[in-house]
């Protein structure tokens, strides 16, 4: 199990790498593709990073349980921190997508100039988020299950924000709007598809430990 949980990992991490630039090119309709000024951003590897450690955190504390030896408290947190990155993330997006679709290039004046703002923001809304799901699910016995669950219902919800916004922008004409709504579509794809990943392995996970219980039971 471990180790399908490396393979899956690595392909989630190769398909964000191809959202991130590709994608986000094609639909903002720049003309062309693999430009790098994207993969030239740091704040963009942050990105990457986040998505791709949210991955690896909800597969391995999870799926692995023959090595755990963590409390439980611990085991609590640290899926209410992963988690409440990645809802950070599709908060981030949707209110970016919602803001550039009504007020256009002029949304937050000159709040997203600044790298370390950006930053900031996604921040203050980890952290309200994780102090949400901790008080939420501190004494839940599905603690990443049920992450994994709001996750894709989260990522279904942003993009329904953000592809009526990009319509919008792209009609309009706007000039910096489009970034912002292509990168929220992509990230919203990214989470979506990243909570499959944990989905798939818990019932793999479920039917193996079926088979364990039948095996060990009375003849």
């Amino acid at each position: 199990m471990r180790k399908w949980g490396i393979v899956i990992t690595t392909v989630y991490a190769l398909i964000v790498l191809i959202l991130v630039d590709p994608f986000v090119a094609l639909i903002t309709n720049n003309g062309y593709l693999f430009r790098g000024n994207y993969y030239s951003e740091w704040l963009l590897w942050v990105l990457v990073a986040a998505l791709v450690a949210g991955e690896a955190l909800l597969l391995f504390v999870s799926v692995d349980t023959s090595r755990q030896r963590m409390k439980p408290r611990s085991h609590i947190l640290v899926s209410c921190v992963t988690g409440a990155m990645l809802f950070a993330l599709l908060a981030y997006g949707a209110i970016c997508s919602l803001g550039v679709g009504v007020y256009g290039d002029k949304f937050g004046g000159g709040f997203f100039d600044s790298r370390a703002r950006i930053l900031s923001a996604w921040g203050v809304l980890w952290l309200l988020w994780g102090i949400v799901l901790y008080l939420y699910l501190r004494n839940s016995v599905a603690v990443v299950t049920r992450i994994v669950s709001w996750l894709l219902k989260g990522s279904v919800l942003e993009l329904l924000v953000a592809i009526p916004c990009h319509v919008i922008v792209r009609r309009r004409g706007d000039c910096c709007a489009p970034a912002a709504t292509s990168m929220g579509i992509a990230t919203g794809i990214a989470i979506m598809l990243l909570s499959f990943g944990p989905g798939v392995l818990f019932l793999y996970k479920k039917r193996l430990d079926s088979y364990s219980r039948h095996k060990s039971g009375p003849a």
